[in-house]
């Protein structure tokens, strides 16, 4: 249980987003759109936390998946709605700007 908690807030073992970018990875920014227009990742699709599940027709479920948001607690939630949904390879990027330092462009 404590380790599923800490994967769950991306406190488990250290996650390659270069590795996962180079296989095709999606960044989903679960913000909302004025935050997302404040500045995002290039290549982000914006689906705000509140309306993820209405729209997970935008995101590929053959492909990994990153959430990103503000802190990292909404990017969490979005991880675990994913999951329940049958998306199998989803991350917690956290942060959208520290997660865009750790992703080489």
């Amino acid at each position: 249980m404590i380790q599923r908690l800490k994967n769950l807030f991306g406190l488990g073992p250290k996650t390659d987003f270069n590795d996962l970018m180079t296989n095709g990875a999606q960044i989903i920014d679960v913000r909302t759109p004025s935050e997302f227009n404040g500045g995002h990742i290039k290549g982000a699709v914006n689906i705000p936390l509140s309306n993820i599940s209405e729209n997970l027709n935008k995101i590929k479920k053959d492909k990994p998946v990153i959430t990103c948001c503000a802190s990292g607690m909404r990017s969490a939630s979005a991880k675990s709605i994913l999951i329940s949904k049958g998306f199998r390879e989803v991350y917690n990027g956290g942060g959208w700007s520290s997660l865009q330092q750790k992703i080489k462009k």
